[in-house]
């Protein structure tokens, strides 16, 4: 385990360790929430230790808790009693690696998240807003209190650890076909119609991939269309607490085709919705955020088999809608102007994290796979690495300590030839010409 997440509480009698922040919900079951809760019996006290998990759904700025007016609805809540002890879970190896940091007092807890409960969701807040982001959370706290669930009982904040964590959801394994859809419009002053038909390769897309939508046109009419406009739409319904529900539109693009009057077009326009160009957008919805760390538009909700849509909390949808600009022509002009437009469903999520295994073994193999090649390779041209051993151990080292030119012939087995060794006098110079070497 690469990670290990703690929480002390402010008198430091208490300790909260959690081994990952991120809980998978695959439909059918959600993974358990294993962690560890380290004490000090000494400072407690009179008083009981307790530890839960809440999943909770916040529509106000919690600066208002402090003068009676609570925005925070709890949808789920459980508790459990640490210390005297009366939990005790199946030891699994996230508890027992979080006890070897934890130490002697450390007492483990499991929390197993229902099915039917939401993801994490968070509400993009304002620029000038301030506080906890409004949404779905889940949160583990570790407190000492008298009794384990008395709401007269205030439990002070120095006497609480908490952490929080979030349940996700990945895409399936296996992507369903794509979606299509089409119309026929008529104008008027035309005889003739504008067919328009969209359509996907698949229905669900992972954040941060490229979407390609194909189009295809079949201008009949005696009217042309001057551009296209794509736009990727969220809709969030809030279905706790009141029937609200709006949409926002996280992408819009225009693209400057034109389609003549009888002609056809058919072509594949790409999109990408990204949070980066949505920063400033208040109220849009997100995946469950922890602390300041970068997130991304909320995935779209999958619901379980049985599951009860006012429990969820916030749903999350999105739709493409592709809209041709037709102009007006004739003596009307623009009075005879007017739009084509398709929806299509479509499907945001992140992709399995076991994709990252496969490629952890694939590197793996591909190690064995080239020390493999490189030992053939070694074997094949072995001579010519031994020959260059030779020459590099033994005969480089006696060249380097040969100190003359002549040594250095000699030990190659080069000397002189002495027709070519004259020399010349006149007067104080000496010439000496140039001396060719030959073999012996």
């Amino acid at each position: 385990m690469a990670k290990v997440f703690k929480k002390t509480s402010r008198n430091g009698g208490l300790s909260l360790y959690l081994g990952k922040r991120d809980y998978v919900d695959s439909l059918t079951s959600v993974e358990k929430v294993e962690g560890v809760v380290l004490l000090d019996p000494s400072s407690l006290g009179d008083k009981k230790v307790f530890v839960q998990l809440a999943c909770a759904f916040r529509y106000g700025n919690e600066d208002l808790d402090a003068v009676g007016l609570c925005f925070r609805k709890d949808i789920w809540i459980h508790h459990l009693q640490i210390y005297p002890e009366s939990h005790k879970p199946t030891l699994t190896p996230m508890h027992e690696t979080l006890l070897k940091k934890a130490g002697d007092n450390g007492h483990p807890f499991t929390f197993e998240i229902p099915t039917n409960l939401p993801c994490s969701v968070s509400l993009q807040p304002g620029p000038d807003d301030k506080g906890k982001a409004c949404g779905v959370d889940f949160e583990v706290k570790a407190y000492l209190a008298m009794e384990k669930n008395n709401p007269d009982e205030k439990i002070e904040k120095k006497d609480s650890a908490r952490l929080v964590i979030r349940k996700i959801q990945y895409a399936p394994s296996e992507v369903g076909g794509g979606v299509k859809a089409d119309i026929c419009k008529s104008f008027m002053m035309s005889d003739k119609p504008v067919h328009l038909e969209a359509s996907l390769d698949k229905d669900l897309y992972f954040h941060g991939e490229v979407i390609p939508i194909k189009i295809k046109i079949n201008n009949e009419s005696n009217k042309t269309v001057k551009k296209f406009k794509i736009t990727v739409e969220q809709t969030t319904d809030i279905v706790l607490y009141s029937a609200d529900k709006y949409s926002k539109n996280v992408l819009n693009a225009e693209f400057g085709e034109t389609v003549e009057a009888e002609s056809t077009y058919n072509n594949t326009l790409n999109i990408t919705p990204m949070l980066a160009e949505n920063k400033e957008k208040r109220g849009l919805a997100l995946d469950g955020q922890l602390k300041e760390e970068d997130t991304n538009l909320a995935s779209t909700t999958v619901l379980g088999p049985g599951a009860e849509k006012e429990v969820m909390g916030i749903l999350v949808s999105y739709k493409i809608k592709i809209t041709l600009m037709v102009a007006g022509g004739g003596l009307l002009g623009g009075l005879t102007a007017s739009d084509v437009s398709v929806e299509l469903p479509l499907k945001l999520m992140h992709p399995k994290p076991e994709g990252i295994f496969v490629i952890t073994h694939t590197k793996k193999t591909s190690d064995f796979s080239l020390h493999y090649n490189t030992f053939w390779l070694l074997y094949l041209f072995h001579p010519l690495i031994l020959l260059f051993s030779f020459f590099h151990i033994n005969l480089l080292p006696k060249l380097s300590r040969v100190k003359t030119a002549q040594q250095r012939m000699l030990h190659l087995g080069l000397k002189r030839n002495p027709q070519n060794d004259r020399k010349t006098m006149r007067g104080g110079d000496t010439r000496v010409k140039r001396r060719r070497m030959c073999l012996v």
